[in-house]
């Protein structure tokens, strides 16, 4: 219906609910049957079941008859107003088409509603698509915006492959890592294969697909620390090096510097992310089992599924279990239900916060820089040096490939493999050919 067309006039109505009276409005308005509810009436019954007005002054949050004829005017002109404004920008959308803003942010609440995607990958692709000068949740910097401050504003049908590719180009000239510019294709391509969906916006291609990768460099050989490393960084937090005055601790400070070092312990020989440590309750440790069952995880404070929607048993080795024991000491929150790692009040840790105690311990202590994932790559790469199998370390780590799992080989002696090359030259095999005066024979 144009914007032109007369404003209609409501038809008034009697309704009664839950022993309360209401006025309503009824009214026909671009091709909808609109009925909306207007305030309580100052009625009441009269002798043959209809209505009459009350005796008396109206009260405060009633209305008599001729004050909700003048609010039923009013609704009906502000329903009016606001339909028409729908009507206009959903005409100028059908005509120009989506935007890419449009577009990325339907990806967005798809990702969230549909897919299930955790809070962290959401508040990431936030970050991603952000407006130009969006203030940073730390710090007072603002991000630079430049998928939205190139593309935001086009009709997404209308945007080519140069486009994009103008845009990877102004990404890579920030100087971050190839892999940065390949994370801002990605979420262009995936913005463009949610278009696409005839349930969505039908789009007819995905320009993105038409740019090039950057060129990422393999991945170089893990770090992971020592058993004494790990021990180091444990009891530079029990000690509060990370703290910037460790004679001011109190009992509360040392509660809290006794379970983050009992945390980098449980994280190192158990390989959990961190997401999945943050989530462990105590009905999740089995001591007479000596295993952990991982079946949670928590993201941006929200708990859900782990990273790969699975549910597995870690072998709790003995180093693990003495953490997990001594935990277990402490007065308060120590029923099946309660979190191992909490605060003073039992709720769950703030990873980020966990993290950087962590760091200015690690660095306290004098040791190498390593995140804290780096800890769940320490497990793995302890347990191929010690000699457990793949497999058995793919399903404790719950890795989806044993490729994945093969990059922790390099932990594995050099010794150990070339005496074991060594024995393979040492002896033909049967059938195998002898060489005799410098000839080879059969």
């Amino acid at each position: 219906m144009p914007p032109t067309d007369p404003v209609p006039t409501a038809a008034l109505i009697v309704c009664e609910q839950r022993g309360e009276v209401h006025y309503e409005a009824k009214f026909r308005y671009g091709g909808h049957q609109v009925k909306r509810r207007i305030g309580r009436a100052w009625l009441s019954r009269d002798d043959v079941g209809g209505w009459r007005p009350r005796r008396g002054r109206v009260a405060g949050g009633y209305l008599d008859e001729r004050r909700a004829h003048v609010a039923a005017a009013e609704l009906v002109r502000t329903y009016v107003k606001d339909f028409n404004e729908t009507e206009r920008v959903e005409r100028e959308r059908r005509t120009r088409g989506v935007t890419f803003r449009e577009l990325a942010h339907g990806y967005l609440h798809w990702l969230a509603t549909v897919r299930g995607a955790k809070p962290s990958t959401i508040r990431s692709h936030q970050s991603d698509i952000a407006e130009p000068g969006t203030p940073h949740r730390r710090g007072t910097g603002t991000t630079a915006g430049l998928i939205m401050g190139a593309l935001g504003d086009r009709p997404a049908s209308k945007i080519t492959p140069a486009e994009v590719e103008a845009l990877l180009r102004t990404v890579a000239a920030t100087g971050v890592s190839a892999r940065s510019v390949n994370r801002a294709r990605e979420i262009v391509c995936a913005a463009f294969n949610y278009g696409m969906k005839p349930t969505t916006y039908s789009l007819p291609t995905n320009p993105a697909l038409g740019t090039d990768r950057r060129r990422v460099p393999e991945p170089g050989v893990l770090l992971f620390y020592s058993p004494e490393e790990i021990e180091a960084i444990a009891r530079s937090l029990e000690a509060g090096f990370h703290r910037p005055a460790v004679l001011d601790r109190g009992e509360l400070e040392q509660f809290e510097d006794d379970r983050d070092g009992e945390a980098v312990r449980v994280a190192a020989y158990s390989g959990l992310r961190l997401g999945e440590l943050l989530a462990l309750r105590w009905r999740d440790v089995d001591w007479t089992g000596s295993a952990l069952t991982i079946s949670r995880s928590l993201s941006s404070g929200v708990e859900g599924t782990t990273k790969t929607g699975h549910v597995r048993r870690v072998p709790m080795a003995d180093q693990a279990a003495a953490a997990l024991d001594r935990l277990s000491q402490r007065q308060d929150f120590t029923s099946p239900d309660d979190y191992v790692f909490c605060n003073a009040l039992g709720r769950p840790l703030d990873g980020s916060a966990l993290r950087r105690r962590y760091k200015r311990a690690r660095d306290a202590a004098g040791l190498r820089p390593l995140r804290w994932h780096d800890l769940r790559h320490t497990f793995g790469s302890l347990l191929v040096a010690g000699g457990v199998d793949l497999v058995s370390i793919k399903d404790a780590m719950r890795h989806s490939q044993l490729t994945t799992t093969s990059r922790y080989l390099h932990a594995r002696p050099a010794t150990e493999r070339a005496a074991a090359f060594t024995a393979a030259f040492s002896s033909s095999p049967s059938g195998g050919s002898t060489v005799e005066d410098g000839f080879s024979t059969r």
